[in-house]
Order: C-alpha cells, then sequence, then structure tokens
C-alpha cells in the first residue's frame, strides 16, 4: 500500500470513530407521556410502543399518563422537560387544535416540540341517530337545508376535532347544524343514540359499540376517497366536494433535542409501526400505519394548525 493510500485509510478511521464518539447515547430510561387517561386509544398505543422501542434501543422505556385541559398539560410538561431523549409526548391530532383553539397554552406548538415520528392516521366517521331515518350524508344535509337551525351535532367539547371538523362540514355544505358541546365523546355518543342530537363526526372506537341494533348509524367517512376500512361508507367528499379531515397519532420531543437522537427514533418507530400487534391495534380505529421522516411530518403538523387556527379564527372559537 503506498503512503498516500495508507493516510487516507488512517484518516478515514478516524472520522468513523469521531463521528461514532459524536452520537447522543440513548438514555437510560425513556418515558412517553400521554395527555389523556389510561385506557385511552393514545394510551393503548404507546403501551404497545414502549416494549418495542425498548426492545429495539436497549433501554428502560415506561408510559405516563398526565390528562387534562384537553391535552396541553401533558404537552406543556415535555415542552418544558430536558432536550435529551428521555421525555417524548405520544399525542394526536388534538395537539394541533388545542393550540388553534387556546390562545393561552404555556408553549408554541411547533417552536416547542420537534415531530419524531407519525404512527398511524385515519379518517374519522359520521354518524346519525338510529332514532332517525337517514340513510346517507346527502339526506342529512338536506334536512339541514330544509329546516335550518333545526339539526343538532355533538362533539367531545368546543374546540376539539370534531367541533372543528363539523364545522367545516357546515362551511363547506352551506348548512348550520347547531353543536352541542359535551364532556367527551362518549357523552355525546350516548345521546346520539338516545336520539337527543342527530350528528357526530368521531373516530370510529368511539361509536362501535353503539352499531349493534342500529343505535347509531355510520353514514360516510372523513376521508378524501373509498377507504379500505370503510369499505361500504361512501367519503363524505362525494357529497361535499373537498371536504376532508383526518385524525393521526404521533411522537414528539421537546425542541433542540439532538437530531441524531431524533433521526434514530424516527427510523425505529417508523419500524414498529410496520409490526402485526400496532397495525392490528390501529385498524380498530380504521388507522393505517404510517412512515413519515421527522420532517415531513412537521410539516403535516404545520399544515394542519394552519388549517384549523383559520377554522377558529373564522368562527371565534376559543377556549380559555
Amino acid at each position: 500500500m503506498s503512503l498516500f493510500r495508507y493516510c487516507l485509510v488512517v484518516v478515514a478511521h478516524a472520522l468513523a470513530l469521531s463521528a461514532a464518539h459524536a452520537q447522543t447515547p440513548i438514555p437510560s430510561q425513556i418515558t412517553i407521556v400521554v395527555p389523556f387517561g389510561a385506557g385511552a386509544s393514545n394510551d393503548s398505543i404507546a403501551r404497545v410502543i414502549a416494549p418495542e422501542l425498548a426492545k429495539r434501543l436497549n433501554t428502560n422505556v415506561i408510559v405516563e399518563n398526565k390528562a387534562g385541559a384537553a391535552g396541553t398539560i401533558g404537552s406543556a410538561y415535555v415542552a418544558k422537560s430536558p432536550k435529551d431523549g428521555a421525555t417524548l409526548l405520544l399525542s394526536s391530532s388534538t395537539f394541533v387544535t388545542s393550540a388553534a383553539t387556546q390562545p393561552k397554552i404555556p408553549y408554541d406548538a411547533l417552536k416547542d416540540f420537534t415531530p419524531v415520528a407519525m404512527v398511524g392516521q385515519g379518517p374519522l366517521v359520521i354518524a346519525v341517530s338510529g332514532n332517525d331515518s337517514y340513510q346517507t350524508l346527502p339526506e342529512v344535509l338536506g334536512a339541514a337545508k330544509q329546516s335550518p337551525g333545526t339539526l343538532n351535532y355533538g362533539s367531545s367539547g368546543i374546540g376539539s376535532l370534531a367541533h372543528l371538523a363539523t364545522t367545516l362540514l357546515n362551511d363547506a355544505a352551506e348548512v348550520n347544524i347547531t353543536h352541542v358541546p359535551y364532556k367527551g365523546a362518549a357523552a355525546a355518543a350516548a345521546d346520539l343514540a338516545g336520539g337527543r342530537i342527530q350528528l357526530m363526526i368521531a373516530n370510529y372506537s368511539s361509536l362501535a359499540s353503539l352499531l349493534e341494533g342500529e343505535k347509531v348509524r355510520l353514514v360516510a367517512t372523513t376521508a378524501p376517497g373509498p377507504h379500505d376500512a370503510f369499505p361500504k361508507l361512501a367519503p363524505a367528499a362525494a357529497a361535499v366536494p373537498g371536504f376532508e379531515v383526518d385524525i393521526w397519532v404521533g411522537l414528539f420531543a421537546p425542541a433542540g433535542t439532538p437530531k441524531d437522537l431524533i433521526e434514530r427514533y424516527n427510523e425505529v418507530l417508523n419500524e414498529i409501526n410496520r409490526s402485526p400487534r400496532l397495525t392490528e391495534l390501529l385498524k380498530l380505529d380504521g388507522t393505517a400505519p404510517a412512515a413519515l421522516s421527522s420532517d415531513e411530518f412537521a410539516q403535516r403538523v404545520a399544515q394542519d394548525l394552519q388549517r384549523w387556527q383559520a377554522v377558529a379564527n373564522e368562527h371565534g372559537i376559543e377556549v380559555n
């Protein structure tokens, strides 16, 4: 070997060693904070991800619930946590709807977090009360146009994704279905089954137990087109062109977390997303695994926040 080639090999080896030493170590314990209560869908997803993440990163991973204020208490906790990759947030589209409708939250959804990986995404479903005769979304919208203000829809609360999504549907379809906010999707679903409200947009799992015996009836999805999880349901866009909404679940780290850790977490989480156990869990809600880079997920978060801020501002939707 010539002296020149030998020097090249030595330099390359030194650079490789330097790069290896420069990598940020994986924390000895990672905490996934779920900003909702135990047993909720996000909590179930976190508890499937945790052992898989621990195995792949050779570390300890625990799940901690910090519920309250539409997810903002847990989110604030993560935003203020050390930027060492030891604390992650697992949240859903509620992350951006809360930021769009709560001007006093103690963090900036874009500046104080680094999106790590999207776990999954899927449409919501549109349901009517089994007490009513509506079989399709056009029938509901036709009744709403014929008798403005007489139909009511429920949501899990002011500023929720369901509230903003149905507001968007009202605008797109040029109807006026009145909002009735509840303290949670379960209470709204119960009143839908009882005929006290006529319409509800929700994730599938919130309504699944009421489908038997047609206590509630699904009439559409919020997907832009036909969806594999709901082959018998038409997309709302078929009746209201351009209307589409989906819900996603993803993980975030405090802004300033080392980029090499973010990239490592993203790579591993995208592997976990394809695991049979997580795929089956997501399928229960009509959600499909996602595989975005950190930057792609960040773009999606920013787009959604802008979209829901526009809806909230136009309609004066604000949660104090």
